[in-house]
């Protein structure tokens, strides 16, 4: 395939994600700043690893000394000012505050039995050193993650301690300044908290899964599979966008970062065919969005469900499957229509990748395959986290033909002696054979060939990646920490029922205007530890089960990043298409518009998620929702098998609106408006089927 179509250069790549994603605006370090950098994030990945597999450690010391790497990290890497960002050096007074945060992450490992036996009471060194704690927290949020998160954290503070001044049902007895610094850091319900320990856990590991993915090319192999699959279809580059990104997914966590590295590579493409300018921005940033949503890898906030519900990751990504799928079918069906009524055909051949040589490859998926059958297996998400690990690094082996048969002679014989080991010291273990094999095979293959850098390599990246979830996780747990303390959560539940009048779909509408706006400044994590404990109680509350209303807020905080005016993934595509950002914006939510639809459907039909369903009732509901998602999509596009005329768009709209409601009657009407409408396009106007309403042109000839 003719690499042309990758236009965009890795130095717009970057200025557009420190522009649009404040993770990425680190400083770039020479010298032996970056070698002290470098031993930093290495260090963190391998107590990261050491302590979630080997030796376990108490939970609070696990936590804080994961937040005093990162807090070190961060004040090492992130300057106070992006004036200071491309200098390559650090100032005086990042290098005290990253000795500071030495002295706040190693606190608890030199003080754990005192703190533990002190029934919560302060010295006046735990006193100085929990302010710090938290002082470091705001400030490092401020630069890995932005100054809306922190502002939001700040304010928390502020009605925690000034809790007798607050009006109405805000009022309460107030926060002492001692009790407030022992309950943020000195418990496990504030900085060190919930939100904190499923980074330190879950998360860290599957950012780890991630950047090894990425080392082992399974990043670009997705765009090579998705054009192969989908290049040649109707309007084949939004297409292959959209599959590309859906993959994409599972090894980025990051909307603006999916749509930079995916966008790079299919926007261009999508340009060239014709596709207009804001319209490829729309697609990239509605599919890239959406990648947080797709298992079995979801965004981060996905793995906080699992504490703040109950239940495993396995169940929340089974129930979310579905929703997903949807989610990227509507994408699908209008971006389809566009390239109806455009006139626009897919790739030609010399455009195509060599289909042998990308199928040759299809062993690079065995990773996502091992994840999915080791989730759903029963172990723990810390095992298969690390198991999927170990299985990328065997299949990047693979890449080079020439020690293959080294590698298979190795794993056979490391199995080998792995299950005699076991068998003579207590038993056959299939687990602890295939993980010495693995171990064996790794470490040969540091002899052969580059293995060993790009293992390194890969632990750098994942501790890189993480620092952002760390500050963000922090900022949130002061946030938990005060809603804790006060009881805030159930008082902002109850004043939201009562606002709605106990009327669900109202009450679901204040919510999802909650979610966004805290999603148009915060991150996923923090803006779903924030909804989870005021907004979604207040769904619980009217009957709605755990799930479908966590799922509901993590939705809407994601679609925040195509949601105008404030939509950085898809300020981010316009920039990589050169496109006007509003403009795009609207683009991507029209295109997403599924998205602002599915999470009522799980709402109210819970059957969507999985949860007590038979095959029957869940087809049904498939076939209606992707029904209506078919007339919403003509409605919107204008385009069906003709033109969709204006007295034929809202009926459209509105019918297809009926369809995705679940109700009985709802589908009547749906279905009745669904076939009187496909009807029209075939008798009305038949001469029109299949002629666009206008030819779009590529953009060379149009800058002509």
């Amino acid at each position: 395939m003719s690499e042309e179509n990758n236009s965009v250069s890795t130095d717009k790549q970057k200025e557009i994600m420190e522009k649009y994603d404040p993770d990425s605006g680190k400083r770039e370090l020479t010298g032996w700043l970056a070698k002290v950098a470098f031993i930093g994030l290495l260090s963190f990945s391998l107590f990261q690893l050491y302590s979630s597999t080997i030796y376990p450690l108490p939970a609070q010391i696990l936590r804080s000394v994961h937040v005093g790497f990162g807090l070190v990290l961060i004040f090492l890497l992130f300057p106070a000012s992006k004036k200071n960002r491309s200098k390559g050096k650090i100032a005086w007074y990042d290098l005290v505050l990253a000795l500071l945060s030495i002295v706040v992450g190693t606190y608890w490992i030199f003080f754990y039995e005192a703190i533990v036996s002190s029934a919560g009471s302060l010295t006046t060194l735990d006193f100085y050193v929990g302010s710090l704690a938290v002082l470091l927290v705001l400030e490092a949020t401020r630069r890995a993650v932005g100054i809306p998160i922190t502002v939001i954290a700040v304010a928390f503070l502020v009605y925690a301690y000034w809790g007798r001044q607050m009006p109405g049902f805000l009022l309460h007895r107030g926060v002492d300044i001692d009790n407030l610094v022992q309950s943020m850091f000195f418990t496990t319900e504030g900085i060190l908290g919930t939100p904190i320990a499923v980074s330190s856990t879950f998360i860290f590991l599957f950012l780890l899964f991630g950047a090894f993915l990425v080392k082992t090319g399974v990043g670009q192999y997705f765009n090579d599979l998705a054009v192969t699959l989908a290049g040649k279809r109707t309007g084949g580059p939004a297409k292959v966008a959209i599959f590309s990104s859906a993959l994409q997914g599972t090894i980025s966590g990051s909307s603006v970062a999916n749509v930079v590295t995916s966008g790079a590579f299919t926007i261009p493409m999508m340009k060239k065919l014709g596709y207009r300018k804001e319209f490829a921005g729309g697609v990239e940033a509605a599919a890239s969005t959406g990648g947080q949503l797709m298992p079995p890898i979801m965004g981060a906030a996905a793995f906080l469900m699992i504490e703040f519900i109950g239940i495993d990751y396995w169940t929340i990504a089974k129930a979310a499957l579905i929703p997903a799928v949807l989610y990227f079918t509507g994408i699908w069906i209008m971006t389809h229509f566009e390239a109806k009524r455009t006139g626009l055909s897919g790739l030609s051949d010399e455009e195509m990748p060599d289909r042998k040589e990308v199928f040759k490859k299809l062993y690079l998926l065995l990773p996502i395959v091992a994840i999915i059958f080791f989730l759903s297996s029963g172990i723990s998400v810390l095992r298969a986290a690390l198991y999927g690990i170990l299985t990328t690094i065997l299949v990047g082996l693979l890449r080079e033909e020439k020690f293959r048969k080294i590698y298979i002679a190795a794993f056979g014989i490391g199995f080998i002696g792995f299950a005699v080991y076991g068998a003579l010291t207590g038993g056959f273990d299939l687990a602890f054979a295939l993980i010495g094999a693995t171990m064996v095979t790794i470490v040969v293959s540091y002899l052969f060939d580059g293995n060993f850098v790009e293992t390194i390599e890969a632990l750098v990246d994942g501790a890189r990646t993480a620092l952002g979830v760390v500050a963000a996780t922090a900022a949130a747990g002061i946030i938990v920490g005060v809603v804790t303390k006060t009881g805030l959560g159930l008082k902002l539940a109850n004043s939201l029922v009562t606002i709605a009048n106990g009327q669900i779909l109202l009450t679901l509408f204040f919510t999802m205007i909650a979610a966004i706006i805290l999603g148009m400044g915060s991150p996923t994590t923090a803006n779903y530890v924030i909804t989870s404990t005021i907004a979604a109680p207040a769904v619980i509350l009217l009957g709605v089960h755990d799930l479908a209303a966590h799922l509901f807020v993590f939705y809407f905080g994601i679609i925040a990043d195509i949601t105008p005016p404030v939509a950085l993934a898809a300020f981010a595509a316009s920039g990589v298409a050169g496109s006007e950002p509003i403009r795009t914006g609207l683009n991507a939510a029209k295109l997403a518009i599924a998205a602002f639809i599915i999470p009522y459907m799980f709402v109210l039909e819970n059957q969507l998620l999985m949860i007590d369903v038979s095959i029957i009732e869940l087809s049904w509901i498939l076939i209606t929702a992707i029904s209506g998602m078919i007339a919403i999509g003509a409605g919107l596009v204008g385009y069906w098998y003709r033109k969709v005329e204006w007295y034929e768009r809202i009926p459209a709209v509105l019918g297809g609106l009926s369809l995705i409601y679940p109700s009985t009657m709802s589908d009547i009407v749906g279905v009745t408006a669904f076939v009187i409408l496909l009807g029209m396009q075939f008798l009305i106007k038949k001469d029109k089927i299949g002629v666009p309403v206008y030819k779009a042109r590529p953009e060379s000839s149009r800058e002509a």
